[in-house]
């Protein structure tokens, strides 16, 4: 399922983004009309046109790299009830299927109940990518949607790197002991503030837990 290449172009001429830190989401100067700025990601932006709400654009910031090895991962993953389907690329942009849906980040800050199934979804998900050849990484409540009590993987770039990630790990194990039993059903909405100081507080972390390792087991 491709874009007029007409009307691609237009867009990639017009669209401006750039990326301030490989740690923060890009930022976009300019969606031109009638695009939309679905989401944002460290490295690229991803945006939807109306007359092709099936897919969505994702567009690599200048200067960063990794496009050459998100097309691999996708040609990797083929058809996947879980994972989005690349359609189209380009020197810096893929076309991809558009996955419906609200994430797991959005749910706790909205107070929207996250049923299990979502977090089972996820689980399959990742032995799917790894029977596949793939290591699924960077997986976090941002990557995750829910979509009619399913669940569901976006955003797959990182799928290439041969080293241990423990961040849908750790957020299953805060569902199981934390979120289940204390939230889930009471509507609480988590004020955004609170979760970007855990967000960020938990990249902090890993960082130390990974010089920690280098230093005692090197």
């Amino acid at each position: 399922m491709n874009i007029d290449p007409h009307v691609l172009q237009n867009f990639l001429a017009e669209v401006q983004l750039e990326s301030l830190s490989p740690d923060d989401p890009v930022v976009v100067l300019h969606t031109p009309a009638p695009w939309e700025l679905v989401g944002t990601g460290n490295f690229a932006g991803v945006f939807g046109h109306p007359d092709y709400p099936d897919v969505v654009v994702k567009l690599y910031a200048p200067g960063r790299p990794g496009i050459e090895r998100e097309r691999e991962v996708y040609r990797k993953l083929g058809q996947s009830r879980y994972f989005p389907v690349c359609y189209q690329c380009g020197e810096n942009y893929l076309v991809l299927k558009r996955m419906r849906g609200i994430s797991l980040y959005d749910c706790v800050l909205y107070g929207i109940p996250i049923p299990p199934q979502v977090i089972e979804d996820v689980e399959e998900a990742l032995a799917e990518a790894r029977a596949k050849g793939l290591y699924p990484h960077d997986v976090h409540g941002k990557n995750v949607l829910m979509y009619q009590g399913r669940g569901y993987l976006i955003d797959v770039s990182d799928y290439y790197k041969q080293q241990l990630d423990t961040k849908w790990r750790d957020l299953r194990r805060a569902y199981y002991r934390i979120y289940l039993p204390f939230l889930k059903d009471r509507g609480w909405k988590v004020p955004r503030w609170l979760l970007e100081g855990v967000r960020k507080g938990y990249r902090h972390y890993g960082r130390w837990k990974r010089f920690a390792e280098k230093l005692f087991l090197s």
